[in-house]
């Protein structure tokens, strides 16, 4: 308890806070378009379920790998090299999980773009069928990559577990709330799919790109995100004035 009251007279830790949250919030809502996108592939009675589903293997798995914080510090400790090149378990972690959203943008972007497509030749070139647990599945690894990145980015701007996890919890709570209105606003905006898949691909070569050492400052992201959001908002509107 005292350490707690130390921690709450601290303006320094109230900053790492806000400026955590707000980093949490926004990696919060990467994940949650992604878990509209694919709860959206359901039948609707089914979508709000797997969407809570989805949102709460978030924050289980945030909260797990925060239990776990030690070992998510030595991560960059480097186990091997190849061509003068060290690698760590963060590494391998990152540029797995961007080539699982590389891959799985891809196959989405595939699949909106040529409806007629016929065998899914990402599929074993089998018609793949939309099941409930297949979608979780989904989810599953989808949330796995962004709690890994999520942790990673609170451990970099703080040390105190407790900061950390107000944070996730707060940007869950977001999340919760969002789900239903986001998934709703995606539905009525299927061009919004596509941005996102776009977001998607990009976020997926970042972590590549982080995965090899080429560090690209987050801010660039988020305000390339913002503007091509921006520029998609303009589009729509003009969109709703012509058929008005």
């Amino acid at each position: 308890m005292d350490y707690l009251m130390t921690l709450a007279a601290d303006p320094t830790v109230w900053a790492a806070l806000g400026a955590l949250i707000a980093m949490e919030v926004v990696l919060g809502i990467d994940n949650l378009i992604f878990i509209s996108i694919l709860t959206n592939k359901l039948p609707e009675e089914q979508r709000a379920r797997g969407r809570k589903i989805g949102i709460g293997l978030a924050l289980i798995l945030r909260l797990g790998l925060l239990s776990t914080v030690a070992i998510i510090v030595q991560l960059t400790t480097p186990v091997f090299s190849v061509l003068g090149k060290a690698f760590s378990w963060r590494d391998i972690i990152l540029i797995a999980g961007g080539l699982f959203l590389v891959w799985k943008a891809t196959k989405e972007i595939h699949h909106k773009v040529d409806a007629d497509h016929g065998p899914d030749v990402f599929d074993g070139g089998k018609a793949a069928a939309v099941t409930f647990g297949g979608v979780i599945v989904q989810i599953l690894l989808l949330d796995l990559v962004f709690s890994i990145d999520s942790i990673i980015t609170a451990v970099g701007m703080t040390d105190h577990i407790p900061v950390m996890v107000i944070a996730v919890v707060f940007a869950v709570l977001v999340m919760l709330l969002a789900a239903d209105p986001l998934a709703s606003f995606i539905e009525r905006n299927p061009t919004i799919v596509m941005l996102a898949l776009g977001f998607l691909l990009m976020i997926g070569g970042t972590l590549i790109g982080e995965g090899f050492g080429a560090h690209v400052p987050k801010g660039y992201i988020y305000a390339a995100m913002a503007f091509s959001a921006a520029i998609e908002g303009l589009n729509m509107l003009s969109r709703r004035k012509t058929k008005s």
